[in-house]
Formats: structure tokens, sequence, C-alpha cells
């Protein structure tokens, strides 16, 4: 536990979530909407009340700040970091919070939609937060605990620094991104800026868990072209792309090699998005799997159940890109053991057994990672992410921030 310290993180967390910042896919700008810097000036704004006077947001949606080194020895520079945005696959707009004290492991009916059920039978984690204050929405929206759990214990680890100086610590740098969401949130990382060593994302789920290996992961466009011609007059010149892409779909397994049907360390492909016309139709993948030499392997079976879809409409063609997404952080983190190390500790000294876990996805500190910040990720108590079940202990929040001071003290040896 730690000393001297008077939580504040349940009323920062619910005043945060009710700052609409959903994340939007189909924009070019950085960040993706504005709506996004409507909560980051308020945490640069309170940064500074704390008493950080170097708080500063970007104009792509960045917040920078530091809590100054306290110690005189040479000390690495750590930096925590949290996104600032939500998924676009649920509502963000006019969250309602709910504080429900005391958790009894009944079911949680949320009051603005009574066939929202949060249950144990659905969220198992929950019989472990027996006794814990949970914090849930009211039933027409998500939360936000993904990830504004992680921004509210950052803050939290930033108030505690600074109103107990006399914990020995380097140099703290924080950093809130935008759009993790939706494989944008660094970006526009400025890094030389940020001027940290290693770091730690705050972004995890159940308390204990900690996760050094994401996924590898790339985007896959495939474009089927097809013949138009006058459907009155269409006799063996027509060639319909729409049919082809359809045909294609029908080739892809549905009992194996698909996110429904694979765990653990099992990888897949996905098509996100379909559209198209006669002349031209396209199909968008994400392709995922821990070892990042399978996605070529991945990618080839698709190219080849395209040739496939094809030879079944004479005439058609098809174009296949990838773009690459992010890599498994494991890759960088092996090459630097004691940032994993520093964080079990922390985990033991916060009485905690660390699991080590993988992340079926990715978090901002994978791409981090290649960008030359190692960043593991820590949990956060965020659970049923996404969705209209979403919902996060106090407890466990308290408790990530008891981590974070003890990745401080750790440091110090």
């Amino acid at each position: 536990m730690l000393e001297n310290y008077q939580s504040s993180v349940a009323e920062r967390f619910m005043r945060y979530v009710q700052i609409d910042t959903t994340a939007d896919p189909n924009s070019e700008t950085q960040p993706s909407s504005m709506k996004q810097k409507d909560l980051s000036r308020v945490l640069v704004q309170e940064l500074i009340e704390l008493g950080i006077m170097d708080a500063e947001l970007d104009e792509h949606g960045y917040v920078y700040a530091t809590i100054p080194s306290n110690s005189e020895k040479q000390l690495p520079v750590i930096c925590f970091c949290a996104h600032v945005d939500t998924a676009p696959d649920c509502s963000g707009t006019d969250v309602k919070p709910i504080l429900h004290t005391n958790y009894t492991g009944a079911d949680i009916v949320l009051p603005d939609d009574k066939d929202v059920v949060i249950s144990t039978k659905n969220h198992p984690y929950l019989l472990n937060r027996i006794g814990d204050d949970i914090i849930t929405a009211s039933g027409k929206t998500l939360l936000g605990a993904d990830d504004k759990a992680g921004v509210a214990i950052i803050m939290e680890l930033a108030k505690y620094l600074l109103e107990n100086p006399s914990i020995e610590h380097g140099k703290v740098r924080i950093l809130f991104t935008p759009d993790e969401e939706i494989g944008r949130g660094v970006n526009k990382v400025d890094m030389q800026r940020l001027g940290a060593d290693f770091g730690y994302t705050l972004d995890g789920g159940d308390r204990g868990h900690l996760e050094g290996e994401s996924f590898s992961a790339d985007g896959c466009t495939i474009i089927f072209k097809g013949i138009s011609a006058h459907p009155g007059y269409a006799k063996d010149k027509m060639v319909n792309a729409q049919k082809v892409a359809a045909y294609f779909m029908t080739l892809l397994p549905s009992d194996t090699w698909c996110p429904e049907k694979t765990e653990g360390y099992e990888g897949f492909v996905h098509p996100v998005h379909m559209e198209g016309g006669l002349e031209e139709a396209k199909v968008q993948f994400i392709v995922r799997d821990f070892v990042t030499a399978k996605l070529a392997d991945y990618e080839n079976r698709l190219e080849s159940l395209a040739k496939d879809a094809i030879a079944k409409f004479p005439g058609a063609s098809y174009e296949i890109s990838v773009q690459e997404q992010y890599r498994n952080m494991r890759e960088i983190l092996d090459q630097q053991p004691h940032v994993m190390a520093f964080a079990k500790k922390a985990y033991e000294l916060s009485g905690l057994e660390p699991e080590i876990k993988n992340i079926r996805g990715g978090t901002d500190g994978s791409r981090l990672s290649f960008m030359g910040l190692p960043c593991p990720n820590i949990f956060t108590g965020e659970m049923g992410i996404h969705s209209k079940q979403e919902y996060v202990s106090v407890q466990d929040m308290e408790k990530a921030v008891e981590v974070c001071v003890n990745i401080l003290k750790v440091s110090l040896a």
C-alpha cells in the first residue's frame, strides 16, 4: 500500500469518461477527431495545476509532460503512456458513469437499458473483484475505461509523486496519445522530444497481468476487377467483380484461421471491410500472428485463394497490397530484459504475483518499442472493452498506481 495516498482516481476517471473522445477511422486528420483534444486540454491544465509547468498539447493531439528527477543518481528516464481516444465500435457520446460501491457478486443491470447486464457468468473476472468499487456506464454507451483508466492512473501517479517529494525517483515523462484504437496512436510522436529510455503503457486488463508480447500485424487489401457491360447485352461479356469477391469469401475457412475460432498463440486473418460494384470490389483484411514470419505465409495463402477465385471467372483479375501495421514487442524487449524485470519486481513489491501474458492485439507500446522506446503493458482493470458491458474496478486502478511508483523505486538500484 502507498503511504500518504488519498485516492482521487475514481472521481478523476468518472470526469474523464464523460468527455467524448471517439476516434474516427474514416478521417484523414491527426487526431482523427478533434474532440479528442477536449480531454487532452483538460489533462494539460490539470498537470499545470499540479505544478508540471512544461505540460503541453501539440498540434497532432499528443500531450507531453515531465516530472523532474529529485535524485542525484544518474537514472533512466521512464515514460508512462496511455491513450485518450475510445473505440468507434460503440458509442462514446454522453457517457454516464455509475459507481457501484462494495460489489457483492450480483448481476449489474444497467439502468438506461435493462437488457444490458454485466454478470459473473459472462465476466468471471468480477468474481475476483467482490468487495471492490466497480464503475460502469449506464447501458447506452461504452464506458471508456479503455484507456481512460490508464489516463487516470498516470494522472494519479503524477499527483502522488508531486505531493510526496520524499519519494526518490528519476525523470518521468508522461505521454498521452490519440487514435490508438484505429492504429495511428504513435504515427506522429516526436521521439526526440519525448526523450525517454524506456516506458510502460497503462492499457491492460486483469490485476497482475503484465504483457510483454503482442501480435505482429499487417493490413492486406485485395481488389478484384471485373468487366462492365450493359446488363441487357451482357451474355459472355460481363464479369461481375462483386461475385468474384463473394466467391473468394466462401473460400476462407470458418472453423480455423479466423478470430472466432482461435486463441492463445494462434494467428488469423480477418476480413474487416468489403465494398465495390460491377467493375471493382475490394476486401480489406487484418493479418495477425505472434511470429512475424508467418504473416507472409498468411498473405501468400490469401493470394492463392484470390487466384482460385478469378480462375472461376474468366476475364477477372486481382491486385493485392500489404501494409505493415505493428510488430511483436517481444522482439525488442528480449534485447533489454531489465525493462520487464523492473516491472516484475514492482508487481512483487505491490503484493502481486506477475502473470506474464501475450496480447492478442497491439498497444501503442508495440510500435513504440520499435521506435526506440521498449514498452511493456501494465494492467488497469479495464474489462468488457469496446462494449456497453465495459467496467473497471477502482481498486485495480489504485493498485496500478502503486505498481508505477514501485517501478520508479526499483529503477533506483
